[in-house]
């Protein structure tokens, strides 16, 4: 069973059936507990690499925004079972050659993780990949604001989209999270898990 569990603000632990653990852009929030195998970073605001928050296993790698981007373009590898790539992230807080989002795909479904960005040309390639489940950033102030949240995931197509990192300071905005209405929309709230086989 692979569990991914939502922690507030941009913040995810994906525990691997085979029991190793992938953080997400920590930063606060509850379930820092387990040790961290891998942990991904989108880009170096504070509130994205709080890499020190968990304990560490003796071969954790922290693949930060910056082993993301080579000369060859956006990186990719393999962890665990899981397929990771990284890919393009931007907006006019968020420098292109900066940030980046993650791509999973782990026991046949793949998963997005937008970091923090708006609109990019990108995501007309991830409405190709069936996308099971995307997290997008709505707070309207370093990212895009909800409409244009709604915008990109009629763009990706995802089968669940998922609204994140609502508002600076704040773990979680249910009244914020309520105005993404969309098809595909799902409110998860901090402490919530998904799980699969």
């Amino acid at each position: 069973m692979t569990k991914l569990l939502y922690q507030g603000h941009g913040s995810f632990r994906l525990t691997l059936a085979s029991g190793e653990v992938i953080y997400i852009d920590p930063f606060a929030g509850e379930g820092y507990d387990l040790h961290a195998d891998l942990i991904l970073v989108t880009h170096q605001h504070h509130d994205h690499n709080n890499t020190d928050i968990m304990p560490h296993s003796d071969k954790c790698i922290i693949f930060q925004n910056y082993d993301a981007i080579t000369e060859n373009g956006y990186a990719s590898f393999d962890f665990a079972g899981a397929h990771i790539e990284s890919v393009p992230a931007y907006n006019k807080n968020h420098d292109i050659k900066q940030c980046v989002g993650y791509v999973i795909t782990i026991e046949g479904k793949t998963l997005y993780f937008a970091g923090d960005t708006s609109k990019t040309e990108y995501m007309k390639e991830l409405a190709k990949r069936d996308i099971e489940y995307a997290f997008l950033p709505t707070d309207g102030i370093y990212n895009m604001d909800i409409p244009e949240a709604i915008e990109c995931a009629e763009i990706i197509k995802a089968k669940h989209t998922v609204p994140v990192h609502m508002s600076p300071g704040k773990l979680f905005e249910r009244k914020r999270a309520e105005k993404f209405v969309t098809s595909s929309a799902l409110i998860v709230e901090p402490g919530d898990t998904i799980e699969w086989e």
